[in-house]
């Protein structure tokens, strides 16, 4: 069994929820975990699964983000069961997070630049997950911004988070980057009241992380484990 879990994206200064990630898990015998392969994921399922939770979300929230890694992000089923969710659920946006996870096949940018432009015509916006890390370097990243609304920048990958001024000096570079290309910039991994006044302090508008809510099953059924 798989489904989708929800975390809450905010606007800080604006005092709201603006949407939810989606991170898909699979209960398994030691409860709900992450699959061990995520490009094993049938498209059938992702679009099933996104689409219930588009289903009862769409009079609340402006969007919701679904991650794929560049194997699945490449796959014509998985493309075209993304824009088939899209075209159902509007006026919710449906956001593809594209991951920093490396794939097992080496894919070319220009595959990945073919995929942003494919689901930009289709109105689907585009999201860099995890900047600065893995396949979402500033080399591998900056070619694709042309197609993309948005980066994301995660303190999680980071030991020190906030606190290094090396990282915030990383997060000033990646918001300068979505204000030149005039992106959305999210900061990822806000954990606390130090992390929250010290993006205050930055002027990050968007932000995640478990200070404003950690993720969480949206049961579709009564029956779904917690």
């Amino acid at each position: 069994m798989f489904r989708y879990f929800v975390q809450p994206q905010i606007s800080k200064f604006n005092v709201a929820v603006t949407g939810y990630e989606l991170f898909m898990k699979e209960y398994t015998t030691d409860g709900w975990r992450p699959p061990a392969d995520f490009s094993r994921i049938p498209a059938r399922i992702i679009a099933d699964e996104l689409l219930k939770v588009a289903d009862r979300l769409s009079l609340k929230m402006n969007y919701v983000a679904v991650n794929l890694n560049r194997e699945q992000l490449v796959k014509p089923q998985i493309g075209a069961a993304i824009v088939a969710v899209q075209n159902q659920v509007r006026p919710l946006r449906i956001i593809v997070e594209v991951t920093e996870d490396r794939s097992a096949t080496q894919i070319p940018v220009s595959a990945v630049q073919r995929v942003f432009k494919q689901f930009y015509d289709r109105g689907i916006d585009i999201s860099l997950d995890d900047v600065d890390c893995g396949e979402n370097t500033a080399t591998t990243a900056i070619p694709l911004l042309p197609f993309a609304r948005e980066i994301k920048f995660a303190l999680q990958n980071f030991d020190q988070g906030l606190t290094n001024p090396v990282v915030r000096q990383r997060i000033k570079y990646w918001a300068e980057v979505a204000k030149q290309h005039h992106l959305r910039f999210v900061l990822e991994g806000i954990e606390d009241q130090q992390d929250d006044t010290i993006a205050d302090q930055l002027g990050v508008e968007y932000r995640q992380g478990y200070y404003y809510g950690r993720p969480h099953l949206l049961k579709i059924r009564p029956s779904d484990p917690e």
